[in-house]
């Protein structure tokens, strides 16, 4: 079982796949993706290897991420390899949903178990204000596609001050009638958004807050769940989700670990540099591989240090998937 010097047990893998996007949002890729390396990124057999070894490890859940992860045209056969692994037991994927009507058969087909969308305003001027495309009712189509088909879909809202701050109403009424969980994520400072996070940073506990006013309840969640605090109403057909990294002994809980799409175990979000696992998955024998991935565990700090303002190595959350 993965674990690390504070006890924390590391049950779920966010795995990214591509750090290229075809968003432009304001609080990440405000001038759209720019290349800075090879777009070496990782291959099926490297990712089937990976997937292997973290099994072998304790890991029941993997997320795939990006990026944008279905600009990447094997994405069918990335879900199926996580899927077919013996131990995994959740497939998710994180996505803009741009391309979410047209493919969502193909990913249901190769397993997935779960998919979460980032919309980050259910006004149309303001969506395409934040994100440079007017897609938001083809993307709220496939949303309802999913969860037609059966597929746990959770919505993902970065919380801006001048873009949705004080708009949760609109999401309220959304949730009504609608069986999604969304989660109202703070807006995380970045290397090269300090500005704009100064600008636009929402805490979360005054959204916690309200809701326990109004009767919302905490939901349990299992050991594999994300950061998340949930929340459900009965007069509601939809959850809310908070994800608030500046709230006391957030790290506490911390139960994941990300692999970037160059092949490099990040030990948090916030690291000075991904340490790279790319020579251990030339080969099938996944045992070298655990032993590098175990002994680099020895390096993982007990919190973020979000609060000093280190934002380490993350110029933007594309480069990891957040």
């Amino acid at each position: 079982m993965l674990t690390d010097n504070f006890g924390r047990k590391f049950y779920y893998l966010r795995l990214s796949i591509t750090d290229v996007c075809n968003f432009r949002c304001s609080y990440c890729l405000p001038n759209g993706y720019e290349c800075e390396h090879d777009r070496k990124f990782l291959t099926l057999p490297e990712i089937t290897r990976l997937a292997s070894a973290f099994s072998a490890m304790g890991t029941e859940k993997i997320r795939i991420t990006g990026g944008e992860p279905s600009l990447r045209k094997d994405l069918p056969e990335i879900i199926a390899a996580c899927k077919q692994t013996p131990g995994i037991k959740r497939v998710a994927i994180t996505s803009n949903g741009y391309k979410l009507p047209e493919h969502l058969s193909s990913w249901i087909d190769a397993g997935i178990d779960a998919i979460n969308i980032s919309i980050d305003s259910l006004d149309p001027r303001q969506f395409h204000a934040i994100t440079g495309h007017d897609k938001l009712q083809h993307i709220l189509k496939g949303v309802d596609m999913a969860v037609a088909a059966g597929i746990d879909v959770k919505i993902n809202t970065v919380l801006m001050r001048e873009y949705n701050g004080y708009d949760i109403a609109s999401y309220l009424a959304w949730l009504k009638d609608t069986p999604v969980t969304l989660r109202f994520i703070e807006l995380m400072q970045t290397g090269d958004n300090q500005e704009f996070f100064d600008a636009q940073h929402v805490q979360g506990s005054r959204i916690k807050q309200n809701l326990i006013l109004d009767g919302w309840l905490p939901v349990i969640n299992d050991k594999a769940a994300g950061p998340a605090q949930e929340f459900y109403h009965p007069d509601y057909v939809g959850k809310i989700g908070l994800i608030m990294p500046y709230s006391k002994d957030f790290c506490n809980s911390c139960n994941r670990l990300r692999v970037s799409s160059l092949g490099k175990l990040h030990l948090c979000l916030f690291t000075e540099a991904g340490l790279s696992l790319k020579d251990y998955l030339q080969t099938d024998d996944v045992e070298p591989l655990k032993s590098a991935i175990s002994a680099m565990m020895t390096d993982k700090k007990q919190t973020h240090f979000l609060h000093e303002k280190l934002t380490g190595a993350t110029k933007n959350l594309a480069m990891l998937g957040g």
